[in-house]
């Protein structure tokens, strides 16, 4: 496989360059770069111009709005982003429902969901997880139980759900729930859009070490969900899972963000001195930058070799699982080692000096404030999506075949 870019490539990579150094506001790319808080508006922001552009949904077929580009294109887009600090697409609902819906939906449901999307009309969440149904998804509980009233057909949703990342500026819910009650764990399943301004529905903030609020337990008390709303067959929702998690599990790679945290890694230890050396001079310190940053090149062509897979007609399977063990791994390790050079620096800790407005006094370099929180934070980078240890499973069963 030949891993340079074509000329072509090199190009779209020129006019990605330069739509992020003209178009994206320096604001953005400045709180990004320094840790900051990104509040819902800054995201907004970030989609409407890529929205504007053609750019939010790249992966999707251009017949649903999409913008055509090949896998190493969408590949090309999402590092140079990353270098320059831009903030990440929020991906529930461009990233995992939307090809769900592309693949399982209705055409009503296509046209209905897909351009609210892209116009952010709806803010999506993901409704997986629950108190009892983590890694092991399919035994989740909350209930679906079909009905029929003077107002329609329906569903009847009880149960709840957990760590459901950004409910509090979500609008719309997609879930996992179970219709059936009596078969095997996988084939009871079915997968529901819920609007979560609906009655009977409760959000409550769960505050993460570092103080923000960036998760929530969602309840659902019989609340009354449309049957238009159920995506692809009853009892068949598992197929819908499934699909959805491989794109998830592959986007946590973050092969772009990774590349950017090394950057930022190797500056710092530059310009850090231990010993009347700078950092980066250190044996031992050097060694797992190198480690590292070898770790992240090999990860790279395991990526493009998976992206060739994809362009040739393919789909992810456990190509998905390898990478997310290893992007998550390797991104946590320099996270580690950012806050490891930080020092003493790294200790304190002001939430205020995450915010874009703090005019404070400054302890240490520039990122100090952000290096431990990010480095906490990210500790559940190998838990969500499937845990690395359940890919490592999958990688057993589906290559090795045990």
């Amino acid at each position: 496989m030949d891993l340079n870019f074509t000329p072509e490539e090199e190009r779209f990579r020129a006019e990605v360059r330069a739509f992020l150094e003209n178009d994206v506001p320096a604001r953005l790319k400045d709180k990004v770069a320094n840790g900051k808080r990104l509040d819902k508006a800054d995201t907004e922001q970030w989609h409407a111009l890529l929205n504007g552009r053609g750019w939010l949904a790249n992966h999707w077929p251009t017949e649903f709005g999409g913008p055509g580009w090949t896998a190493v294109e969408k590949f090309i887009f999402e590092n140079e982003c990353a270098v320059a600090n831009t903030p990440r697409i929020v991906p529930f609902g461009v990233n995992m429902l939307g090809p769900v819906l592309i693949k399982y939906g209705s055409t009503a449901q296509q046209q209905y969901w897909l351009p609210r999307i892209l116009d952010g009309s709806d803010w999506w969440c993901q409704g997986y997880s629950e108190p009892g149904a983590g890694s092991d998804l399919a035994a989740v509980r909350t209930t679906a139980v079909r009905g029929v009233d003077a107002d329609g057909e329906h569903y009847i949703v009880n149960g709840q759900k957990t760590w459901t990342t950004l409910g509090q500026h979500a609008n719309m819910i997609f879930c996992l729930v179970r219709t059936d009650r009596e078969a095997k764990k996988q084939e009871g399943i079915s997968f529901l859009l819920i609007d979560m301004t609906s009655p009977g529905i409760e959000i409550r903030p769960i505050i993460t070490l570092e103080g923000e609020h960036e998760v929530n337990e969602v309840f659902f008390t019989d609340v009354r969900v449309p049957s238009a709303n159920l995506v692809g067959e009853e009892n068949r929702g598992w197929n819908c899972a499934k699909y959805l998690l491989t794109y998830e599990r592959t986007n946590i790679a973050g092969v772009g963000l990774s590349v950017a945290a090394l950057e930022r890694l190797k500056r710092v230890a530059a310009n850090t001195r231990r010993h009347g050396r700078p950092l980066a001079d250190d044996p031992a310190f050097a060694a797992r930058m190198a480690r590292v940053e070898i770790d992240l090149e090999n990860m790279k062509t395991t990526n493009l070799r998976m992206i060739a897979a994809v362009a040739g007609g393919g789909v992810p399977g456990a190509e998905s699982s390898m990478l997310k063990i290893r992007g998550t791994e390797i991104r946590q390790e320099i996270l580690s080692l950012t806050r490891r050079a930080m020092g003493v620096y790294a200790r304190p800790f002001k939430q205020a000096a995450l915010e874009a407005d703090y005019d404070g006094p400054q302890v240490g370099p520039a990122f100090a404030h952000a290096a431990s929180a990010q480095y906490f934070n990210n500790r559940k980078l190998s838990i969500f999506g499937g845990s690395n240890e359940i890919q490592k499973n999958i990688i057993a069963k589906m290559i090795l075949g045990l």
